[in-house]
């Protein structure tokens, strides 16, 4: 039987408090300022200077601004560096805009596949729930963007700019939000009128006729043909004229996702080392490119992500961005924050326990472009941000090891500098996890 915090209790805390030290100072310094500034460390300091000693050259930050785009945002940060440097083309940028009108779309075909696959559960069934809470989000992964870029392709930005909507997503969000729910409700009343599943789907297409005139009318419809017109880093003029979104991406970027693995890292209960897993439900673009990532150990992880940007390509991170980090200084440090020492608390968890007990959130996506060795042990990270210049250095981050250690859950390396260990595990059935599962 459940007991009640009782008087007695509350009479022992408040003794503990007055004997605690310093605990009147401490407390004003939380009332003013909160608990994050009040156990902030300096910042500033030498150790994290932006110096590097591998570094790749690029170009201007971009900005997702009010949107959960993180994810494409670094995907097509990655891919315009090659870009930019094949053809000479300075601070390319790609719409962003345009990929994230099919994303909407895809997601919500997706979750009218998912209705129509549960609408005999009812609607306290863990699954049917789960749906049900996020039926269309901005978020996604690497794989997601993977998936819509072999399907749909890219544009130049100036081809497909960015809108009020495609900026800041809460209201588009909660406008989909609604139709998909509304939606839900007519095809689970169908089926239990007897309705079979061409009956469902032929509904379905007419619901997703309804969300493309919501999304052309949030993002603008995406072109068809276009002409690309630039200069070059010499400032000869270029045009090249009546290209459809698959050929310019073809022609200007040409990048094959399957040379590219996803790589996880947690030691979480349940998860082995040099496995791969999936997750289904995010499986965003039907028949694309599926989500899944190959578990290794934090040091295999490290080691592949300086080797890559020695090679000269920048590497695609999911991250918990808002754990040690200083937004306005772009700094990422491993115990920014000291709370342990404020509230005289013991608040460590390792990765695994993170994860199992839901702490370890991947809630961003970023590029790392540069590190700084000694004796060839990462001191700190170039990390590209898109949260615009007015950001740490000129939008660009830096994160020291411990940082990287703590709060970094994926990186994206080429299949070409995969040890055989990693490359007999993509060779093993992967394991698939629910939604719910915390790797997700």
């Amino acid at each position: 039987m459940s007991k009640e915090v009782s008087f007695t209790d509350i009479d022992t805390f408040r003794k503990d408090l007055a004997e605690h030290p310093a605990s009147a100072a401490l407390a004003r310094a939380v009332q003013n300022v909160g608990p994050y500034a009040a156990s902030r460390d300096t910042l500033g300091k030498a150790a994290m200077a932006p110096v590097f000693s591998d570094e790749i050259d690029t170009g201007a930050v971009t900005n997702q601004k009010k949107s959960g785009r993180c994810w494409l945002f670094a995907e097509l940060n990655t891919m315009r560096h090659f870009s930019s440097d094949k053809f000479g083309i300075k601070d390319l940028e790609f719409s962003q805009a345009y990929n994230a009108f099919y994303d909407r779309l895809e997601k919500s075909n997706l979750f009218l596949e998912h209705v129509i696959a549960t609408a005999d559960k009812p609607l306290t069934d863990r699954e049917v729930a789960d749906l049900l809470a996020a039926p269309n989000g901005d978020g996604g992964q690497y794989d997601n963007a993977a998936g819509l870029i072999a399907k749909y392709g890219l544009v130049p930005k100036s081809v497909m700019p960015e809108t009020f909507n495609s900026s800041q997503t809460n209201e588009i969000n909660a406008s989909l939000e609604l139709k998909l729910r509304k939606d839900a409700v007519e095809l689970r009343q169908a089926r239990a009128e007897g309705a079979d599943e061409d009956q469902l789907r032929a509904t379905k297409v007419d619901q997703l006729s309804t969300i493309y005139r919501m999304l052309a009318y949030a993002y603008g419809e995406p072109t068809k043909k276009f002409d690309f017109e630039y200069r070059d880093k010499d400032k000869q003029y270029h045009i090249d004229r009546d290209l459809t979104p698959q050929s310019f991406y073809k022609k200007y970027v040409g990048f094959d996702f399957d040379d590219y693995v996803t790589l996880a890292s947690t030691n979480a209960p349940g998860k082995k080392y040099y496995q791969t897993y999936t997750i289904p439900a995010q499986n965003t673009v039907i028949e694309g490119q599926p989500v899944k990532a190959v578990n290794v150990p934090h040091d295999v992880f490290t080691e592949l992500a300086v080797k890559q940007i020695q090679a000269g390509t920048t590497v695609w991170f999911g991250n918990d961005v808002l754990a040690d980090m200083d937004r306005k200084s772009g700094t990422l440090e491993g115990g920014l924050y000291d709370l342990n020492g404020l509230f005289d608390v013991d608040f460590t968890m390792d990765k695994g326990e993170r994860f199992a007990t839901r702490q370890a959130e991947v809630s961003h996506a970023m590029v790392l472009t540069g590190v700084d060795l000694v004796d060839g042990t990462p001191r700190r990270w170039k990390v590209e941000n898109s949260w615009g210049k007015d950001n740490g250095h000129d939008g660009y981050f830096v994160a020291d090891a411990k940082w990287f250690d703590d709060y970094v859950y994926e990186v994206v390396i080429k299949k070409s500098l995969l040890p055989a260990d990693v490359l007999a595990a993509l060779d093993k059935e992967p394991i698939a996890l629910p939604a719910w599962d915390p790797l997700a």
